[in-house]
């Protein structure tokens, strides 16, 4: 919140010309995986636009990028769980029936060939994988951390948020952290979600129950994201992976963009981020307006302004005297002459009048707006600038 008041969270736009589910569906169709449902619930009518507008596939060969929304299949009820919503599913499963169920989640930042997760897979002989990511171990303890036994490979344990986060067998200083992302052999991944829904004490979670319940019986093995090597990528990108679930976070994220070598490069051509902007002319510098050290859309005009270290997405007009700095700028965001914006987001079609200051005091813009704990300043869809 506020950049999600409105929408479900992969549909947030990101980098000046996609959305954050574009980043799955990119690595998904660029590694040759073409029948893909993106199962959906929550405020889900741009996640659902975007998708049919943006990712349209050669039908004739039967692929598919559909979104599924919840259905009742099993009763009236919405999903309860991300668990809940693949049982919900089989219909899907049993249609085309695979022999491999890819899972991933849709609100991450990465590039990641799944190609090479799936190979592991069935030479494990798993009944599912799971993607962990080496971080250090005093950071570990914000997400859901895998455990390895000693062949560094079989999962003895996933824990969720854990206060003293376990080692890599032969690298105590890293933990795996869960990516969210799984590959089931087919047959598995039924038998586990059948079981789960008879269990009333469960919250029918991929995370949270199923992948401890496969844990559990010697099922569960660990894929090192590390080990992945995605066409085109650097030294410097290599396995990046961000998780934006806070503010800050996403806010940092946009950052890692715009240096002059970046942490994430989006113009790696070999292993390109899909999307379908829309049709617009060229970005436009007038009277003097500059940029540095930034990504500005198609369809934006910086008119006599000053841009620093900011990710301008398309339709944005910046005019003159503005100086704009450490900023996330949605489309259609406008901002007025001699305005100040430091370290913020503004989500679309936000209007800053002349002369307005935003992220310049902090305490008073607390008591208008969303301040996240970093200190970005964060305003939410059509929001009054005050």
């Amino acid at each position: 919140m506020p950049l999600t008041a409105d929408r479900a969270k992969p549909a947030v736009p990101f980098g000046g010309a996609f959305r954050l589910i574009d980043f799955v569906l990119s690595n998904m169709v660029n590694g040759g995986y073409h029948r893909i449902a993106v199962l959906t619930q929550y405020k889900s009518h741009s996640l659902d636009r975007h998708i049919t507008q943006a990712w349209n596939l050669n039908s004739l060969f039967g692929d598919y990028i559909t979104p599924v929304p919840a259905q009742q299949r099993l009763g009236p009820r919405w999903y309860t769980g991300s668990a809940d919503a693949i049982f919900q599913s089989l219909n899907l499963i049993h249609d085309d029936r695979p022999d491999y169920v890819v899972v991933f989640g849709a609100d991450h930042v990465y590039r990641m060939d799944p190609r090479q997760m799936v190979q592991h897979h069935i030479d494990c002989g798993a009944g599912v994988t799971v993607a962990g990511i080496p971080m250090p171990r005093r950071e570990a303890y914000q997400f859901g951390v895998i455990q390895v036994a000693d062949d560094g490979q079989r999962i003895e344990g996933f824990l969720e948020k854990p206060s003293d986060p376990p080692g890599i067998p032969g690298n105590e200083e890293q933990s795996y952290v869960s990516m969210g992302n799984y590959v089931f052999s087919t047959d598995a991944l039924i038998e586990a979600l059948r079981e789960d829904a008879e269990d009333e004490g469960s919250v029918h979670d991929m995370g949270g129950n199923i992948i401890p319940m496969m844990t559990a019986t010697g099922d569960a093995y660990v894929y090192d994201f590390h080990s992945n090597v995605v066409p085109g990528s650097t030294d410097r990108d290599h396995a990046y992976w961000r998780d934006v679930g806070t503010l800050d976070a996403y806010h940092d994220a946009h950052m890692d963009l715009v240096s002059v070598h970046p942490v994430f490069n989006l113009y790696n051509r070999d292993w390109p981020i899909l999307s379908s902007p829309p049709s617009l002319p060229p970005a436009k510098f007038v009277e003097g307006g500059t940029a540095y050290d930034s990504m500005v859309a198609s369809g934006s005009i910086i008119a006599g302004a000053n841009v620093r270290t900011s990710v301008i997405s398309h339709s944005v007009i910046v005019r003159e005297g503005a100086s704009v700095d450490g900023a996330v700028l949605m489309p259609g965001v406008t901002v007025g002459r001699n305005a100040i914006l430091r370290n913020v987001i503004l989500d679309k079609n936000v209007h800053v009048p002349d002369g307005a200051q935003i992220g310049v005091d902090l305490e008073s813009d607390a008591q208008k707006y969303t301040v996240s704990p970093g200190g970005i300043v964060v305003l939410g869809k059509g929001q009054e600038v005050i």
